[in-house]
């Protein structure tokens, strides 16, 4: 798209309290939360950060050219600030700063959202390449990268902040996107990054002991997976997994139409039968409207649940079964997802990113089934995170393996 300009006080008219302090009329050409991205004519939003306060770089914000400042209620400023908007919340009027922006993205295209402890990025993959099967050009938001059709981004964090999201989401819209698959994590959704966003669908995947050096406890952060629901409008479609205990919280949060799914019981969308083994899985699938056989190259029986999270928002979005078959079936490994690694080594070499006691339970189960030798577990817990899920990984780890490495995964400070 090209420049954008407009005045503060439109750049205002999404946000629903603020005190303008200097010239509503003043020009702004671009927003940032960074003072060292900031340019001349930009909005400079100061963001309370774990590190850094952004309140505290105003001054070098000004000299970079920021045209105006906003500040959370309470800030007295040290130097003279020609315009200023005082918000309650920064971090939450960024994103509505970015929405207004942008120029609303997430309404010009079907917006999905998945959420949930596991298998996020695998169920986003398989949604991604059920709609291009359908022949929709789609855009995917995640942990392994970001991508506006065939056009591959590094990805900075599993959902970007909002500013960033709103940006990546008006490149898809002007590239011609016509859905856009996010990866909602639990981060995210406490610190506001997809406020304002409007979601045509959103999925439950599960949830176990993950980020607690964050959320503090597990109910603030079984909350926050709440939220995404509790925001979807009602013409939207809610797709959550019977199976997982707190099922029944996610879908109480929502005014949008609920689908359910299950392995373990009966439901709206089930599974009738499936064999898994290291060439896939194979199942018959329960749907609303009858029936469904599948076939995928994905291994592991936990699999079935990210298939069937792709097939039910597939199903809710209207999108043809025999599509849904054939984006199941097209797609291959997911990097970093029970990932193969053969270098002619004589022995069987796995990667994957199982980063709670969950989800290395799953993959060592899977593994042991298909190692005929010993099975050699190579893991670590990353550093500044959830110091309690490490000795419940360790414990897995332990019980499952011959031989278990615990190594060193990403230190931080």
């Amino acid at each position: 798209m090209g420049a954008i300009r407009m005045q503060l006080k439109e750049l205002l008219a999404g946000l629903s309290h603020f005190k303008i302090v200097g010239d509503p009329d003043i020009e702004i050409t671009g927003l940032a939360y960074d003072s060292r991205n900031v340019g001349a004519g930009d909005l400079f939003v100061c963001i309370k950060g774990f590190l850094a306060n952004g309140h505290d770089y105003i001054r070098q914000s000004l000299v970079r050219g920021a045209a105006a400042v906003v500040v959370e209620e309470g800030y007295v400023p040290s130097q003279q600030v020609p315009s200023m908007v005082v918000v309650p919340n920064t971090r939450l009027a960024l994103a509505h700063l970015s929405v207004t922006f942008y120029g609303h993205p997430s309404s010009q295209l079907k917006l999905i959202g998945i959420t949930g402890t596991n298998g996020k990025t695998t169920t986003s993959y398989l949604a991604t390449s059920i709609l291009r099967a359908a022949g929709y050009k789609v855009g995917l938001v995640g942990t392994i990268n970001y991508a506006i059709g065939q056009k591959m981004l590094p990805a900075s964090r599993t959902t970007p902040e909002s500013l960033d999201l709103q940006r990546l989401l008006r490149e898809m819209v002007d590239a011609g996107m016509e859905y856009a698959v996010v990866e909602v994590s639990s981060h995210s959704l406490e610190l506001e990054r997809v406020a304002g966003c409007k979601f045509a669908g959103a999925v439950f995947t599960n949830i176990s002991r993950d980020h607690l050096d964050f959320h503090h406890d597990f109910e603030h952060y079984v909350a926050a997976k709440q939220k995404l629901f509790r925001h979807l409008d009602e013409d939207a479609y809610a797709v959550i997994n019977l199976d997982d205990a707190r099922a029944k919280q996610m879908a109480i949060a929502t005014c949008a139409q609920v689908l359910e799914y299950a392995v373990k019981q009966k439901t709206q969308l089930s599974v009738r039968d499936y064999k898994s083994s290291l060439e896939g899985i194979s199942a018959t699938l329960n749907i609303p409207q009858g029936s469904l056989a599948i076939h995928s190259s994905l291994v592991g029986e936990y699999n079935i649940y990210n298939i069937l999270a792709a097939v039910g928002i597939s199903l809710c979005l209207g999108i043809d079964q025999t599509a849904i078959c054939r984006g199941i079936a097209e797609l291959g490994q997911v990097p970093g997802r029970f990932e193969s690694v053969d270098c002619g080594q004589g022995f069987g070499v796995i990667v994957d990113y199982a980063h709670t006691d969950d989800a290395l339970l799953n993959l060592l189960t899977t593994a042991s089934k298909l190692c005929a030798g010993r099975l050699i577990t190579v893991f670590g817990c990353g550093g500044e995170r959830d110091v309690g899920k490490r000795s419940k990984m360790g414990k897995v780890a332990g019980a499952l393996s011959d031989y278990s490495i615990i190594t060193s995964d990403n230190p931080r400070s």
